[in-house]
């Protein structure tokens, strides 16, 4: 789907620029190109389809369906279920996290497939049954799951509502007043749309910077760390293996197919598959450059909630992988 973005971006560092394939410099700004425009794409398209969906659909039947009924969980079962068959890594989830949360879905529900969205999706599964066999890969794909699922539980029992920023907090009450202008007047969708475009164009600005500076973060990441540079810190007979795997892999920033071929070589060399697989879920999963883009819709207080139980978890996780596998 994103083919034509990734020959752009090769056009523009290779042929026009003229770096040479490999280098530091040229890795990075190719990386940042690509997700510069990627991200910005998903961005205005979710954020005006999530528009035109919020002006029809009723935001506040939406909430007291959700805190009325009692799902046992479920809720955020299937949103997990929806980050695996939605392809993205953790800093192209965000535009969805944001229209999930203007839609008026619970946080904890968004915060689920937050979680899951860049660990499990039908490419990384692929290449997993390659790399590491069904078996391995039917616990991996379990446990992203589970993992979405409880830290979303978890996430949404602490009610931290009051920790969204006050953009956040502003965004809802305007699509609130919005949706009830809307209904009030019978307004038909070519009406809807100048007021929506406004909304988009609003949001747009107000989170342009926090994507390119985290973008930019993640390219000179990408560019400029190199894969190896860990693997001393994950040895077999260090029992803290696991945490310093999780906790070291938060600078990196990849998606789950790039980092995968890496996992396999820290496997090759003796590093136990649960460390390797907690790395890459700390990779894939917990990133600086996705903190700096999730700093528009959280205060710092709450990214730190959020990243500390997705680490817990993550944690445990690798744990469980070296005790079964």
């Amino acid at each position: 789907m994103f083919d034509w973005i990734q020959d752009l971006a090769d056009w523009t560092v290779y042929k026009v620029l003229e770096l040479d394939k490999g280098a530091h410099l040229a890795e990075a700004l190719n990386f940042f190109i690509y997700d510069t425009i990627k991200i910005l794409l998903l961005l205005f398209v979710i954020i005006f389809f999530m528009g035109i969906v919020n002006s029809y659909f009723p935001i506040d039947k939406v909430k007291n369906y959700l805190s009325r009924n009692k799902l046992y969980g479920l809720e955020y079962l299937m949103a997990s279920l929806f980050g695996v068959v939605t392809p993205f890594c953790s800093c192209s989830s965000v535009p969805l996290f944001i229209g999930f949360v203007r839609g008026g879905i619970p946080l904890g529900v968004t915060f689920a497939f937050l979680i899951t969205s860049p660990l499990v999706n039908e490419v990384a599964i692929g290449l997993f049954i390659g790399l590491f066999g069904l078996k391995t890969t039917l616990i991996y794909v379990t446990s992203g799951i589970l993992l979405g699922t409880i830290s979303g539980y978890i996430l949404q029992k602490l009610k931290l509502e009051s920790y969204l920023t006050p953009w956040v907090k502003e965004l809802l009450a305007n699509a609130q007043k919005e949706q009830d202008a809307f209904i009030a007047d019978k307004k038909a969708l070519k009406d809807r749309l100048p007021v929506i475009w406004d909304e988009v164009l609003t949001i747009l600005k107000g989170v342009i910077p926090y994507v390119i500076v985290g973008i930019a973060i993640g390219g000179l990441m990408h560019g400029y760390i190199p894969e190896g540079f860990f693997e001393k810190y994950m040895a077999k007979d260090n029992f803290f293996a696991v945490p310093i795997a999780t906790i070291l892999a938060v600078p990196m920033y990849s998606n789950a197919s790039g980092i995968l071929p890496v996992a396999q070589v820290l496997v090759a060399k003796g590093i136990p598959l649960g460390t390797a697989i907690a790395f890459m879920m700390g990779v894939v999963g917990l990133s600086l450059p996705e903190a700096m883009l999730l700093k528009k819709v959280m205060t710092l207080k709450l990214i730190a909630i959020f990243f500390g139980v997705v680490t817990l978890c993550i944690i445990i996780s690798g744990y469980l992988f070296n005790i079964l596998l």
